[in-house]
């Protein structure tokens, strides 16, 4: 019988790595069709690397510090990703923002998680700007990287409310644990072939209802 060919994936982080738990996590799933190839954090530190050690996952430390120039921090970054034989490129609290070369390079294989519905609170901060702004919702978005912060077509989002005495604490829990759930959904459909992009527009294959796509809310609320 053959074995199913996972999805290589990389991860870059620079601390502590909640969000890359939750796809080493996913990727325990014998049925999950993608696999860790290699986590690469900017900082010798992060705990995400201890994550990623207690799994037996490989990892590598780049200090952007040690590069004079950021196109050769990014050519180390790239080198040890193609040496991974990397597919797909996952930002997962990775603070360093990546040049138009890189982003290029990586073209709709390079996406990023942002605690906040975007277009709106791109940049940091999200929380404290999404409860002085008075909103309702808040959540996350899962978007293929473009050479602008924050911006590039999105592929997931998930929606939180923000209740009345929220402080931006227990607003940032409440998107991370959505953040969870939705960072291994979009590397799944990814894996799977089921997204595609149109016009700067991500659209959905064998989708038979909307639902498929949506975690919370769902269009039965």
């Amino acid at each position: 019988m053959t074995k199913n060919i996972k999805l290589r994936i990389g991860v870059l982080i620079s601390g502590n790595g909640s969000n890359l738990q939750s796809i080493i996590n996913a990727c325990e799933d014998s049925n999950f069709p993608a696999e860790l190839a290699i986590v690469i954090s900017n900082k010798t530190d992060a705990y995400g690397l201890v994550r990623a050690k207690k799994s037996n996952i490989k990892t590598k430390v780049i200090e952007h510090e040690n590069f004079k120039h950021r196109s050769e921090f990014e050519k180390n970054i790239n080198r040890a990703l193609i040496e991974a034989n990397v597919e797909l490129v996952c930002l997962a609290g990775f603070m360093r923002i990546l040049t138009n070369t890189f982003v290029c390079s990586w073209k709709e294989r390079l996406i990023n998680i942002h605690p906040s519905l975007l277009p709106a609170f791109k940049g940091l901060n999200t929380h404290q700007r999404a409860i002085e702004c008075g909103v309702k919702f808040s959540g996350c978005t899962i978007h293929f990287v473009s050479s602008e912060m924050d911006e590039g077509p999105i592929i997931l989002q998930a929606a939180v409310p923000v209740h009345q005495h929220d402080t931006s604490k227990t607003l940032a829990k409440r998107v991370l644990d959505t953040e969870h759930k939705l960072y291994p959904f979009a590397i799944r459909l990814f894996a799977n072939k089921r997204i595609k992009i149109e016009k700067d527009l991500v659209k959905f294959t064998n989708i038979q209802d909307s639902n498929e796509i949506l975690i919370n809310p769902t269009t039965k609320n």
